[in-house]
């Protein structure tokens, strides 16, 4: 069974850091390109950074240069290393896996930006 859990988020103050991690289990992350996005209430879920599975990156523009993603294939593990964060960024972070049989998310995590 595909399942994606993350965890990391909270309060934090503007300018304060956090690391999120989404820990696979029920298949291998290794060939995948896998994704973190964001959803605020009431709009739809955004790309935030992305990873293949050579490890290249993306990342939205408004994320760049205070977010890195990155995989672990042992630990079958992403994380999402957010800095310098911003009230812009409160949202609740999903995580999710493409694969051929779908798309498959995590629950997600809520991360609010507020002093």
């Amino acid at each position: 069974q595909v399942q994606l859990v993350e965890s990391g988020g909270g309060l934090v103050q503007p300018g304060g850091s956090l690391r999120l991690s989404c820990s696979a289990s029920g298949f291998s992350i290794s060939p995948y390109p896998m994704s973190w996005f964001r959803q605020t209430s009431g709009r739809e879920r955004t790309l935030v950074a992305r990873i293949t599975s050579h490890d290249s990156t993306y990342y939205t523009d408004s994320v760049k240069g205070r977010f890195t993603i990155s995989r672990d294939n042992v630990k079958n593990t992403v994380y999402l290393q957010m800095n310098s964060l911003k009230p812009e960024d409160t949202a609740e972070y999903f995580c999710k896996v493409f694969r051929l049989d779908g798309d498959y998310w995590g629950q997600g995590t809520q991360v609010t930006v507020s002093s």
